[in-house]
């Protein structure tokens, strides 16, 4: 009498169901998600928890229903090794899950040695030893089923740590504690039903405890799919995720076709039940999500359209004020000149002020369509040898006249051993918009005192500082400079033509130009340092 096939004749449908729903809900969950992705690390450690889950459930159905004592002693040695491997896939799924960050080297490498442990007891071959015919069971490694036991608890423990670490860190935040406590009653579930009865089976001797408690394990995996479903990395979609639910409603009824007793119909209506019942939490979510998400593209394309409106409207009225600007400027410089007559101090004093005024708004003008080309993406760099110690010294001589007034010591020193100061770029743009903001910027923020510019050659690099005495920074300060339409607190105090795209803009040009640019000071009230590095051939 073939033992194997006797012993589990009236068990082989419940097995059949027990083992293939969970199997296939997984894997289908597990491409689902994988496939659409682009974080494929975590989508990764999830379908390597599907693989291998699915293949311990087809390697212990296979134990179920075949009938060949040779078969259930090849499928038998491999399932602890293949239990501890996605139990490993499915703790370091919820680490990057529920934590939002890739597991650590040491931890990696940890659960590597847990894993090679059970691996190189069944590759050695003493993973099971005699096999016991009439029972038609192998007799299993006991070292190896406690460690598998033993670390089973350790990785059950984690998760259910690592759960209370992040709602006790994201204390507020509903919706990320909603979450992280959706993954860990989900994988901590499975992890204690799957533990929990092949220990209890074992133990009793009573393995038909497995095939119920695996009659569970649908609802985990939908569990899952609620999880994943509404995890913004995944991005299913809505279609998917109707697809889904239909595919695990068909799986899930198609268990009554395998009800053998009452005790079956119990368990398979409980399970059926459990899964509209996620079914419906998801719908109406999903129906909430997509009302939601349509309002917010809805609007996503009407600030679109709003801010290519302004841009355009930007555009034509700085182009417009620019062109007004430059010929007011070009008309005071002709008086201020004497092209059309010596003019009386009082008339050329003021027109000395109207020019300089219209320079300020010119340049406030360039700046702020600079920042907004530069947003777009439109300016075009140019990739040309340019002498920055001459440039340095010609807009040196550009901004003096404007330290002058205010009665500032605009100094310069340019190393002369350091010579050539050849730099790779745009050398309109860097004059312009580089350094003609950093200079300014220290002379327009320095009430009393002086400025100092300096250039020398370190470490092939050319190191141009510009130090005042001016108005300092202060910590508060510092986050904001550098950044589009950034500006100190008091700025507008100190120099009402401020429009905070000055620095921005040197920011984006000299890291066009492969170098690097950075403020320092010691405070407010203590002056700056602005240091800009471009890299020297």
């Amino acid at each position: 009498m073939n033992t194997c096939y006797e012993l589990t004749l009236g068990l082989r449908l419940l097995a059949t169901y027990s083992h293939l729903v969970p199997a296939i809900a997984a894997l289908i969950l597990g491409f689902f998600a994988y496939f659409n992705t682009t974080y494929k690390y975590k989508a990764g450690l999830f379908l390597g928890f599907v693989l291998t889950f699915a293949l311990w459930l087809i390697g212990d159905l296979l134990n179920w229903v075949a009938n060949s004592y040779n078969l259930v002693a090849a499928t038998w040695a491999p399932l602890d090794y293949l239990n501890v491997v996605f139990f490993v896939f499915l703790f370091a799924f919820a680490y990057v899950e529920i934590l939002d960050r890739k597991l650590s080297k040491w931890l990696s490498w940890g659960l590597i040695l847990s894993v090679a442990v059970p691996f190189a007891i069944t590759m050695s071959g003493h993973a099971v030893y005699d096999f016991n015919q009439p029972q038609c069971e192998m007799g299993d490694n006991v070292f190896l089923a406690n460690y598998k036991l033993i670390l089973e608890s350790i990785l059950l423990v984690g998760v259910l740590s690592l759960g209370v670490f992040r709602v006790v860190k994201s204390w507020g935040d509903k919706s990320r504690i909603l979450r992280s406590v959706l993954a860990v009653l989900s994988i901590g579930l499975f992890m204690a039903i799957f533990s929990g009865s092949e220990y209890l089976a074992t133990s009793t001797s009573i393995y038909e405890i497995n095939l119920y408690a695996l009659l569970s394990l649908p609802v985990f995996v939908l569990a899952l799919t609620l999880m994943v479903t509404n995890d913004k990395v995944f991005k299913l979609g809505d279609a998917t995720i109707q697809i889904l639910f239909y595919i695990f409603l068909v799986i899930s009824g198609s268990g009554f076709f395998f009800v053998t007793g009452i005790t079956d119909f119990i368990l398979t209506a409980i399970s059926f039940a459990v899964t509209i019942g996620f079914a419906l939490l998801l719908f109406q979510g999903a129906r909430r999500e997509i009302k939601l998400r349509h309002q917010i593209e809805a609007l996503a394309q009407e600030l679109e359209l709003t801010n290519q409106r302004q841009e355009s409207l930007l555009h034509f009225v700085g182009h417009e004020v620019k062109g007004y600007l430059t010929k007011d400027m070009s008309a005071f410089a002709a008086l201020a000149e004497g092209d059309f007559g010596v003019l009386p101090d009082t008339a050329k004093t003021l027109v000395q002020n109207a020019l300089a005024q219209s320079r300020d708004g010119a340049n406030s003008v360039i700046d702020i369509l600079h920042a907004s080309n530069q947003k777009k993406g439109t300016v075009e760099y140019k990739k040309e040898p340019f002498d920055l110690a001459a440039l340095v010294t010609e807009w040196h001589g550009k901004v003096k006249p404007l330290a002058e007034k205010k009665g500032l010591a605009l100094n310069l020193s340019i190393d002369e051993s350091g010579k050539p100061y050849t730099v790779v770029g745009d050398g309109s743009q860097t004059g312009e918009h580089v350094l003609r903001n950093l200079f300014e910027n220290s002379v327009n923020y320095t009430p009393t005192g002086h400025v100092d510019i300096s250039l020398k050659k370190e470490q092939g690099k050319a190191v141009l500082s510009i130090k005042d005495t001016g108005v300092g920074i202060s910590p508060e300060d510092r986050k904001r400079l550098f950044t589009e339409g950034g500006k100190g607190k008091d700025s507008i105090k100190v120099n009402v033509h401020s429009t905070g795209y000055g620095l921005f803009i040197a920011k984006n040009v000299v890291e066009a130009e492969g170098g690097t640019v950075r403020a320092e000071s010691e405070g407010a009230g203590k002056g700056s340092t602005f240091i800009a590095e471009f890299p020297v051939s």
